[in-house]
């Protein structure tokens, strides 16, 4: 669907995920509604793309974004991001839904918006054949770079802080610190939670489709 560039209204919704690259942990998605209050608020708060903002600071700002606007989260643990995979086959199919997720479920809570703004990662089709009935009624902008969209990025601090959250939690139960992306130290920390405990476990914890899976199981 074009976008209609006759709405010039401030209000949006902004929806980013976190996870995607990284082998462990969920994969987040969180939609957050901006008008003009709270885009100067969150312009006050310095909110900018997560990338940009240490962790610490990351887990700091989210409550206040969550205090001060709308917002919905939606958290696909490992072991439902697998089944969800192995059932899709598409990583850009599965962050479709998950958007698709996030923003029904914000509109549900009464939340009324002309205009929702997205990262592009695939065909906008994909976002739009995923949206309900009350979601076929916004007007979808994927863009390049859309964190440099304050809604957006108020989107992706609430992603990866939820992230950044499961994790720990994760980490403490298979008594492994999980590290981020999907580096060597990633595959020596999948290494000890198999020597711990078993297989099995792995699944509860990681992406299995990442190659990280195979290159542990060939080694």
């Amino acid at each position: 669907m074009a976008t209609d560039r006759s709405i010039t209204s401030i209000e949006r919704i902004g929806i980013d995920e976190s996870g995607k690259g990284d082998y462990f942990g969920p994969l987040v998605i969180a939609a957050v509604y901006v008008d003009a209050t709270t885009q100067d608020e969150l312009k006050l708060m310095e909110v900018r793309d997560s990338k940009k903002i240490s962790d610490g600071r990351i887990l700091e700002l989210a409550p206040d974004i969550k205090t001060i606007c709308p917002h919905s989260i939606i958290a696909i643990g490992t072991q439902k991001y697998n089944e969800l995979y192995a059932k899709i086959k598409n990583l850009n199919r599965l962050l479709a839904w998950g958007h698709a997720k996030a923003l029904e479920n914000l509109l549900e809570r009464g939340v009324t918006c002309e205009r929702a703004i997205s990262d592009q990662f695939g065909d906008e089709r994909l976002i739009l054949n995923a949206l309900q009935d009350k979601g076929r009624k916004i007007l979808l902008e994927q863009r390049p770079k859309a964190e440099s969209d304050l809604a957006v990025a108020a989107a992706s601090i609430l992603a990866r802080a939820e992230f950044l959250i499961h994790l720990k939690r994760l980490s403490g139960e298979v008594g492994t610190t999980l590290p981020k992306g999907a580096s060597s130290a990633v595959e020596l920390a999948a290494k000890m939670i198999i020597k711990k405990h078993g297989r099995d476990r792995l699944g509860t914890v990681a992406k299995l489709h990442f190659k990280t899976t195979q290159a542990i199981l060939a080694g």
